[in-house]
Formats: structure tokens, C-alpha cells, sequence
């Protein structure tokens, strides 16, 4: 079992020393989602928000998607960095996240961001809730 991570020799050194890394999520950013976050971001002008991923009860299906900007890190929380984008997953939703992938589309067909989880067993037609 591989496990990747974002993390530098350096802070992972620093990190065993301290004791403080935080721990990991296995949610995935590609390269194209974190290039959209830091526009958004940029556009703001804010540099102290991370992308907030989560699910909770709802939709047709039992459970729906969040994402949204954070200035806040939670405890419990799980933190993963992508090239500068901080991507937060509460400790509930983690394990109905593992191993999804948030990309961001834009195209004529569609535009904006998606989430591709292989967790999700089913689907309802509207594609905003999973189960």
C-alpha cells in the first residue's frame, strides 16, 4: 500500500521532531482544481482560507456534498496541502471520502467543480447526493 503526500523532507523532519503534523486525508486535488482554487482565492483577495470539503445527511440519496472556502480549521480536522491549497476534511466525512478526487471542469457542457468518490454506491439522477 502506497501512500502519496505533499509533505517536503524538511517538514516531514520537523514534523517527527514536533510532533505536530496534523493528520492526512485521502482526498485528492488535481492540478486543475487547486489552479482554479487560487484564482478564486486571488479574486477574493484572501490568503487565510482552504478549501472545506465534507458530506452530510440529505438529498435523495442520504447523503450530499459541501465545498466551500474555510477560515477555520476545526478539531479533529484532516489537512492536506496541494501546491499551497489547504484542502480540510472533517474526521466524520473522512472515511466517506477516501480516495475521492475533486477536479474542475470547464467546458461548454459543463463548468465547475466535480467530485469523483468511489465510495459513493449509488447516485440520484440530480448528482448532488450519494449513498
Amino acid at each position: 500500500m502506497t501512500v502519496e503526500t505533499n509533505v517536503s523532507a524538511a517538514e516531514a523532519v520537523e514534523a517527527s521532531e514536533t510532533g505536530t503534523e496534523a493528520p492526512a486525508h485521502g482526498v485528492v486535488l488535481t492540478d486543475v482544481a487547486a489552479t482554479k482554487v487560487k484564482s478564486l482565492l486571488e479574486q477574493e483577495g484572501r490568503d487565510d482560507l482552504r478549501l472545506r470539503v465534507g458530506v452530510q445527511p440529505g438529498g435523495c440519496s442520504g447523503l450530499i456534498y459541501q465545498l466551500y472556502f474555510d477560515e477555520r480549521t476545526l478539531d479533529g480536522d484532516l489537512v492536506r496541502d496541494y501546491e499551497g491549497v489547504e484542502v480540510v476534511v472533517d474526521r466524520m466525512s473522512s472515511p466517506y471520502l477516501e480516495g475521492a478526487t475533486i477536479d474542475f471542469a470547464d467546458t461548454i457542457e459543463k463548468q465547475g467543480f466535480t467530485i469523483d468518490n468511489p465510495n459513493a454506491g449509488s447516485s440520484c439522477a440530480c448528482g448532488d447526493s450519494f449513498g
